[in-house]
């Protein structure tokens, strides 16, 4: 029987790649319902090759303008158009969905992907965002449903491998590996000249903006270190990170004997998203390119962060162990910042200031008992870090 999917995301790169999986084995899904932002030419072209029963736009506007490109591309198969979060709520909800891969912007899935694990649906995760801004929230719900949220970053699923080789009483630490992103060697006196152009030129990864940026900054570490104490149930002081240049380790994980368990793997998206839509099954890849050669790797090199030059990894454990709605405010806070760092707005240095400016004025434990508490904390913070950044230009 296949699995009917939700795809929130799907014209990003994850999304993507999500589809490609998706045709290599046909005999196992069928994709119920795309939900994509504002490339309506790709999600029109996704429709006609996969079929979906219902999609979802971010705008009301949107939904005429992919029906018309559907109908310059001749495809006359019934489809219901929705948009904006009730739109993508329907879709994540419906009961012919059995697997969700939210892959959205930012925040933007948050809502529906909650709802969704209420439903009773297992996720795929591959938006940190969702469980930075509300881990508690969303592991309670898939505890009470008993479903699994799989990983599917590339780091969080190397940790959710390796942990299949023991209990988690045995585990000692978590390591999450680091590419080091573009600037790893560049002088700390040049940050403040870097440009948005050369910090998307990232080494390894081939990216959406928002996460490029926060691999430069390594921001995207501190989420990572947020997520995976709610994914794997361990403390801050449990998670550490370091530099590994090449990206074929894609993290490892420590047990209380000494033993440390690795996953290696080439750069590629498509292995972990297939690891998790296939959960508990591995399934032999069909797809070219996704073998790894070892001796072509030759050698792996590995460095402690420098937090003096990326200062995001400390900004991020202090918001984990204060806890609350901190971690919201570090998350909406960085998406505002790489925002105007890309509109050529704000430094590329005053990124980390302008998050650990918005954390020092939301410095008060605010608990987080519901969605909307989430919802209340990421407004403010976005609306704090804008002023903060108004306050900079003038």
């Amino acid at each position: 029987m296949t699995q009917g999917l939700c795809i929130l995301g799907s014209t990003g790169s994850i999304g993507q790649n999500c589809l490609r999986v998706v045709e290599s084995l046909p005999d196992r899904f069928r994709v119920v319902a795309l939900s994509a932002g504002k490339n309506l030419d790709v999600l029109a072209k996704q429709v006609v090759k996969h079929h979906p029963k219902i999609v979802v736009v971010s705008k009301s506007e949107f939904r005429e303008q992919l029906r018309e490109r559907l109908n310059r591309l001749e495809y006359t198969r019934r489809v219901k158009i929705i948009f904006g979060v009730e739109g993508q709520v329907e879709a994540s909800t419906r009961d012919d969905v059995d697997f969700v891969v939210s892959a959205s912007h930012g925040t933007t899935g948050l809502v529906a992907t909650y709802e969704a694990v209420r439903a009773g649906k297992h996720v795929g995760l591959a938006n940190k965002e969702t469980l930075v801004a509300a881990g508690e929230l969303v592991m309670r719900a898939a505890a009470k449903r008993r479903i699994e949220v799989l990983p599917i970053d590339s780091e969080h699923c190397a940790v959710h491998q390796c942990l299949r080789a023991g209990k988690p009483k045995e585990v000692k630490r978590i390591i999450l590996t680091a590419s080091g992103g573009p600037f790893l060697k560049t002088p700390r006196r040049l940050f403040d000249s870097l440009s948005p152009a050369q910090a998307l030129k990232h080494p390894i990864w081939r990216m959406g903006g928002r996460i490029t940026i926060d691999s430069a900054t390594l921001v995207n570490k501190g989420l990572e270190i947020i997520e995976a104490h709610w994914l794997f149930g361990v403390a801050a002081g449990q998670i550490d990170v370091i530099i590994h240049p090449e990206s074929i380790i894609h993290s490892m994980v420590e047990f209380n004997d000494g033993s440390v368990m690795a996953q290696l793997g080439v750069p590629d998206m498509r292995i972990p998203i297939q690891y998790a839509l296939t959960y508990p099954d591995r399934v032999a890849a069909t797809q070219r390119g996704l073998g790894l050669d070892l001796i072509a790797a030759r050698r792996l090199h590995f460095e402690k962060p420098d937090t003096g030059r990326f200062p995001s990894l400390d900004l991020a454990r202090q918001a984990l162990v204060q806890g609350g709605i901190m971690p919201c405010v570090l998350n909406a806070a960085d998406e505002v910042a790489v925002e105007a760092f890309l509109d050529n707005r704000l430094r590329f240095s005053a990124i980390p200031r302008l998050i650990e400016e918005v954390m020092r004025q939301m410095g008060s434990y605010r608990a987080v008992n519901s969605l909307e508490d989430v919802l209340e904390g990421d407004r403010e913070a976005r609306s704090r870090a804008a002023q903060v950044i108004s306050a900079i230009s003038a």
